[in-house]
Order: C-alpha cells, then structure tokens, then sequence
C-alpha cells in the first residue's frame, strides 16, 4: 500500500472527493444576500478556500462500508467541514493563534475583520446542526439526534474546545507523553472520531463497528498531529500554506518535542500501521481507510 502508483490513486481519490464535497457546501451554504450578507460571505469564503477535505473523506468511507445513501454522506460530509471550518476561524484570531494565512491566503479575520470572523464562525457550528437536524440528512429522527449528540460531544468542551483549552494552558504545564496524547484525542481526533462513527451510525449498523471505527480514528487522529507537528518543524509556508515554527515560538510541548524528531516518526509510523491494520476486516471496501493513514506518512502540507 505504500507504492507511489497506490499513492496518487489516493491522492486522485481524495481530490474527486473533494471535488464532491465543494459543490454540496456550495449548495449548502446561505448566499450572501440581504443585510446579513457580510456574514454569509465571510462563512463561504472561509469553507470553499480549498483544504484537504480530510474530514470529510473519512466520514464519506465510514459510510461507504456499509452502502450509505451517497446524499445523506454528503449532508454529514458538510455538516463536518463545516465545524471543522468554524475551529480554524476561530483559532486564527489574534486573541487564540493569531494567523495572518491560511490555505495559502489571509485568514477570515485578514480578509474581513475580527467581529464579522467570530460571527462567521459561530454560524459555521450552528449550520452544520441544521444539516444534521434536517430530514434530508436521514429519514430516522433517532439518527439524527445521535449525529447531532455525537458531534456535539465531539465539539465540546470534552472533545475539541477542551482539548483546545489544554493546548491554551500548555505552555504554563510540564506536559508529559500521556497528556499530549489526550490533548491530541481531544483538541485534534475527536472530530476524526465523529467522522468514522457517523457512517455506521447512519448505517444503523451494529455497535462493535463504531467501536472498531473508533479505535481506527483515535489512531488516525495522533498520526495526523504528529505529522502535522514535524511539518511545523521541518517545513515551510509555501508548502504547508501556513505559518511554521509556531509551537517553538509559543513554547508548546508536542510529541515531536518531547520524543523528538526520529522518535516522533517511528510513533506515527507505528499508529500508522495499527490503523490500517484495525480496518482490514472489511477487505476491499475499506481499501482507501487502509491507504490514509501511511499517505499521512509522506504529507507535505
């Protein structure tokens, strides 16, 4: 699976999708018209900045295991990226990371100004409720509550805000491996947990397959931030479309600065492995699950 011809047929995949995903947020999305247009317009210009779609992607192949209706995944694909869209505008302003770039172009609170980002989004978050709420989404209102109560607990003060508070108070602890490793499943792998479960989930499928798709994701999720931490360390703005050398500069202790460099890549070479692993009972549906995780291995940006 890590043969450069395997490779670009996940990278091509992950583009399609993408490609997907864009038109459904598009669609999704409010215009920006009347009085309120200027929130509307900084909420689409924030989501369809491009972005790996990553989110979306697992929560598409989570569904896909189990034949889930291609529009009520696109809903739930949406409804993610659309929280996740809201953590980053969020995260950029000067009171949290302040971050002048993002994907490559000024950050929402750059391009508009810091009350109309916060505003922009708050409705982010609230929108991809209304998604999930909708009957669009799935015709059972029992799954419905259980996307929406599943990602909020994801979002949340137990799941991404709280990670993000330890994140915040970090640099004021003596971190060690064990609380960087929740501070990642909270801040970081509780959303990828909301994607994997969300396609059983909507499959009505068994519980030990949210349980399986879980463990997949919490693996998933580390191995995401550990290499996401080495690409602050080793690379640069033109290829991540970020800024670098954050963590340094804020005095965050991650994985990489506590294992270092070498022994942060043997970490995520061994998640990356485990991951795959945890899904190949499935067999060939779950082909692109196996594959994501040793492509994160070789990611540039």
């Amino acid at each position: 699976m890590n043969q450069p011809g395997t490779q670009h047929a996940l990278a091509a995949e992950l583009e399609r999708i993408g490609r997907s995903i864009d038109a459904a947020l598009e669609r999704l999305l409010p215009q920006p018209l009347g009085l309120q247009a200027r929130v509307t317009e900084a909420m689409r210009y924030a989501v369809l900045a491009g972005g790996k779609r990553l989110r979306p992607f697992l929560l598409m192949q989570s569904a896909g295991l189990f034949g889930v209706a291609p529009e009520r995944v696109l809903r739930g694909a949406a409804a993610i990226e659309c929280v996740h869209t809201y953590s980053l505008v969020h995260d950029d302003l000067p009171c949290m990371d302040d971050d002048d770039l993002r994907r490559g172009r000024p950050t929402t609170h750059k391009a508009f100004d810091e009350a109309t980002a916060v505003l922009a989004g708050d409705a982010l978050l609230t929108i991809a409720f209304e998604i999930l709420a909708d009957a669009e989404t799935h015709p059972s209102g029992a799954v419905r509550a259980r996307l929406v109560s599943e990602l909020a607990k994801a979002s949340g003060s137990n799941g991404m805000i709280g990670g993000q508070m330890m994140d915040i108070d970090a640099p004021s602890h003596r971190f060690g491996v064990d609380e960087v490793v929740l501070l990642q499943r909270l801040k970081t792998g509780a959303l990828f947990e909301f994607c994997c479960v969300a396609g059983p989930i909507l499959a009505e499928a068994d519980s030990e397959h949210e349980a399986r798709l879980r463990e997949y994701a919490r693996d998933f999720g580390l191995l995401f931030q550990i290499t996401d931490d080495l690409l602050d360390v080793l690379s640069t703005p033109e290829k991540t479309g970020k800024a670098v050398g954050k963590d340094a500069q804020h005095g965050k202790v991650t994985l990489v600065s506590l294992l270092g460099i070498e022994g942060a890549r043997r970490r995520a070479e061994d998640l990356a492995a485990r991951a795959a692993d945890t899904v190949a009972p499935y067999g060939p549906p779950a082909k692109w699950l196996q594959m994501l995780p040793p492509h994160l291995l070789r990611r540039e940006s």
